[in-house]
């Protein structure tokens, strides 16, 4: 039913355009544009303002004829790096990018899907459900945009989040949630080679406390990981600060907390034995969240995808998105797998066949009576 030669020529007219994390005020205004072009109200905010973007979140109405309550359909525009200069091509039906940038399919493949969705419904004048849609900002790091989006907008309960890998079907209806860990441990400059035992040294009081770690795969539910160790001084120096950057993940709230705790427990300990003081600051990102797979919502996706010829399963996902700040909010949302795969690499790539099936998919759920 869709228009795969429309819907190819936007997504490959999207992706070469740059919207890195902080920086989609271009792709922001292009959609602004495109929607409006198909006769609908465009809304944005100033969510960049935020947390330093020059972008905003766009979000619009999609007035349906069809009985049912509305649902939230979403996807994100920004991407990771390195998203500048990407030049696509295709090849066997794959969509790739050149050797220096990934694809940008993580999320414009959701975006694309929803737009050519909404276009063929309106171009044919078929019968469709109330929809809302938010494209959002600064989803990577942190889901930033969705953050300070403003909920009370929504009059919809559940919210489809097209924004995974894997092929279309994939429904996710459980994810965990993250804490970031920032540390500093402060020890005691001295003379490294003239008094060293009149200085703390920082490294020696961190690395005894991250030895105490339980890290990386803590169970089925949790994992936990340093990503950052800073400090840089003269050998000569005993250095008096260390930083640390880390990360827990967990679909378990308690765990979730328990090991943040543990983490600074054990600098704590490290800290005090050393005679050494302890900065630490425990910034929840995002809780986890979990749907029912019985729930209406599951079951619209699973119906859905039957519907388009593909199979539909549900599964857990091991990081945020969207869904996590929805759900948050009281939306039950999940998230749908677009096709997109290598995320975050220089070999992401598309199969133009999971494009056309997760605009299918869209339209699907649109037109489902």
């Amino acid at each position: 039913m869709i228009n795969a030669e429309r819907l190819l020529d936007t997504f490959l007219r999207y992706v070469q355009i740059d919207s890195e994390s902080g920086h989609e005020k271009v792709m922001g205004e292009t959609l602004v544009r495109d929607v409006k072009a198909l006769g609908l109200e465009p809304i944005t905010d100033k969510a960049g303002e935020t947390f330093g973007s020059d972008g905003f979140n766009v979000f619009f109405r999609f007035p349906g004829t069809l009985p049912g309550d509305p649902f939230v359909l979403s996807a994100h525009m920004d991407t990771v790096v390195p998203g500048k200069g990407i030049r696509p091509f295709i090849e066997d039906g794959v969509i790739q990018s050149g050797p220096d940038t990934i694809l940008g399919g993580d999320d414009k493949s959701g975006i694309c899907g929803i737009l050519e969705a909404i276009t063929t419904i309106l171009e044919k004048g078929l019968p469709h459900r109330t929809a809302e849609v938010v494209f959002s900002i600064g989803e990577e790091g942190g889901m930033r945009g969705a953050k300070a989006f403003d909920m009370g907008q929504l009059k919809s309960k559940r919210a489809f989040v097209l924004d995974s890998s894997g092929d279309v079907g994939k429904v996710i209806v459980g994810a965990p949630g993250q804490i970031k860990i920032f540390a500093d441990v402060v020890g005691k400059r001295a003379h490294a080679g003239l008094a060293p035992e009149q200085g703390i040294s920082a490294i020696q009081v961190a690395a005894k406390g991250i030895a105490k770690m339980n890290l990386l795969r803590i169970d089925e539910e949790t994992t936990c990981n340093i990503g950052t160790i800073k400090a840089e001084y003269a050998t000569n120096i005993v250095p008096d600060r260390v930083s640390l950057i880390a990360e827990v993940r967990s679909r378990n709230f308690d765990k979730l907390n328990a090991q943040a705790a543990h983490i600074k427990d054990c600098l704590q300990a490290a800290c005090d034995e050393a005679g050494a003081k302890l900065e630490i600051e425990l910034r929840t990102n995002y809780v986890s969240y979990k749907v029912d797979e019985e729930s209406d919502t599951v079951k619209m996706v699973l119906d859905a995808a039957k519907r388009v010829g593909v199979k539909g399963f549900t599964t857990l996902g091991g990081g945020g998105s969207d869904a996590n700040i929805f759900n948050r909010n009281g939306i039950e949302a999940v998230v749908l797998g677009t096709g997109m795969t290598k995320v975050h690499t220089t070999e992401e790539t598309l199969k133009v066949e999971n494009l056309n099936n997760i605009a299918e998919l869209a339209f699907q759920l649109l037109t489902a009576e």
